[in-house]
Formats: C-alpha cells, sequence, structure tokens
C-alpha cells in the first residue's frame, strides 16, 4: 500500500514539472456506502466530504489528475426495510481517506483560461476512473462507548486498515469566468476488501474460536430477536466479495497557464 501511495506522487510530480495547463482545487459534498447493510441505495449519502485536486490537461479532452478525498461513510440494520436485517441489528460507521490518480475524459473539448487555437466548450460533461488507495476503520457504538470493531475479529477475520480501490463516475464542468471552473460530480469507489462495515461472511462458532472476548461475542451477534439469529455457519454478510463508497459533490478549480518565454 505504501508503494502504491509513492508511486501516485511521483507520477504525479512528474506530470506537473512538465505541465503546459494545470489545475488546483477544492471539492464539498457528501459521501455514502453500498455493502452489506445498504445493499441497494446507489444514492444515499450521509455524511459530509470534502477534497482537493492537482490536475494536468493534456488537451481539450483528456487530463489526468492527483485526487485527494476525506468523508465518513455509515448505516444501520436499524432504519432498514429489510425483516431480516432489522433482526440482525448491526450498524457501522468509519472515516475514509483516499488517495488516487484519476484519468479523466471530456465529452466535448474543454480548457478553461486558455488560447490554443480552436473552440473550446463552455461546459462540458466529463468520464473518470482510475486507481486509489484508502483508510478505513469501522467503528460501533456499543453501551456509552466506540469500539473499534477491526481488533474485535467479529468474523475471525484479520483484516488491514487500508486497501485499494477503482475510483469511476461522471461529471459536469463548466467555465465561470476565464480561469475559473466550477464542477459537480458523482464518483463511486469499488473497494477491494468486503470489510469496510465489519461484516461480510457468516456467524461463527466460538465454542471452537479462541480467544474469543465476551465483547466480540456480543458484538458479532446484535440480534433482537429471541433466540438470537446468530447460529454458528449461517449468513451474516451478503457474500458479494467488495463493499462501494461513493462522493459527490461541487468543486471550484483554478487552470494555471505557464508563461512562455517569447521568441526572436
Amino acid at each position: 500500500m505504501r508503494r502504491l501511495v509513492l508511486l501516485i506522487i511521483f507520477l504525479s510530480g512528474s506530470f506537473i514539472s512538465s505541465a503546459q495547463t494545470w489545475e488546483f482545487g477544492g471539492f464539498l459534498g457528501g459521501a455514502g456506502y453500498m455493502g452489506d447493510i445498504n445493499p441497494v441505495k446507489a444514492y444515499k449519502l450521509t455524511d459530509p466530504a470534502f477534497g482537493a485536486q492537482i490536475k494536468r490537461n493534456f488537451d481539450g479532452y483528456w487530463s489526468a489528475k492527483l485526487n485527494y478525498m476525506y468523508g465518513k461513510v455509515r448505516a444501520s440494520d436499524a432504519a432498514s426495510s429489510n425483516t431480516y436485517q432489522i433482526e440482525r441489528n448491526l450498524d457501522f460507521h468509519s472515516p475514509v481517506s483516499e488517495l488516487s490518480m484519476q484519468i479523466e475524459f471530456n465529452l466535448f473539448r474543454y480548457m478553461a483560461g486558455a488560447d490554443f487555437g480552436y473552440a473550446t466548450r463552455k461546459l462540458s460533461p466529463y468520464l473518470f476512473t482510475g486507481i486509489a488507495s484508502f483508510s478505513y476503520n469501522p467503528l460501533t457504538n456499543y453501551n456509552g462507548d466506540e469500539i473499534e470493531l477491526r481488533l474485535l475479529q467479529t468474523e475471525n477475520v484479520a483484516y488491514k486498515k487500508s486497501a485499494i480501490s477503482v475510483p469511476y463516475g461522471a461529471g459536469v464542468k463548466y467555465n465561470i469566468s476565464g480561469k475559473w471552473t466550477i464542477i459537480a460530480e458523482l464518483g463511486y469507489r469499488t473497494a477491494f476488501t468486503d470489510y469496510l462495515d465489519d461484516i461480510s461472511g457468516r456467524y461463527i462458532d466460538f465454542n471452537v474460536v479462541s480467544p474469543a472476548s465476551s465483547l466480540t461475542q456480543a458484538l458479532a451477534d446484535r440480534s433482537i430477536v429471541v433466540p438470537q439469529i446468530g447460529t454458528p455457519g449461517t449468513q451474516r454478510g451478503d457474500f458479494r466479495p467488495r463493499d462501494t463508497y461513493m462522493f459527490a459533490g461541487v468543486g471550484l478549480t483554478y487552470t494555471f497557464i505557464p508563461i512562455k518565454c517569447p521568441t526572436f
């Protein structure tokens, strides 16, 4: 993971140093999650998010950008309309910090604040994808305390606090004045982990798993029915191999254009 972050920083430094035009900007919006607790609502944002980007514009269509995003995601079975989820009664919340390298493609020729000898649009939809490294840490509240679920191994799985994800999405950019551009963007991230929410597979048998604290047992099965539903070996998660998180919002960028020396 550390090598990926260093590679992203190195590549971003390379394109910035040689860029003909590049941008710096900020982003404000919301963050959301899809996974074992929220399996279908791809539009559900739950918490604020913010970010920043440095972008190189190769021409009116293609760009590459180094992008940082931070937000929080959360979900609760108690808010579901599904009877099984309500009875299962699991929940989580987690910070998400992401550094990504993305490629961006404008559907129309667009370059803010520059005269390159060809017509450009003031507005363009765009698509993007890339690769990201992100950190996360699923938490829950129990008896007045905030508990770090990763340390409890509620499914007897030791997972890390960081993973790789694949960002993808779409947006619209508009040249509001000169070198200033406003953007609206929705982006999803397919995470290469199923433990963003600390839920993935089956309930475990604490009679054969050692060590298992009383707190681990209590938070592995928080079902509100009697008897509890956490029979060892039965389904706890939805068995899909990856969780998803998303960011949506608006941003503002400024395009820098280098001053070229005159030729004689």
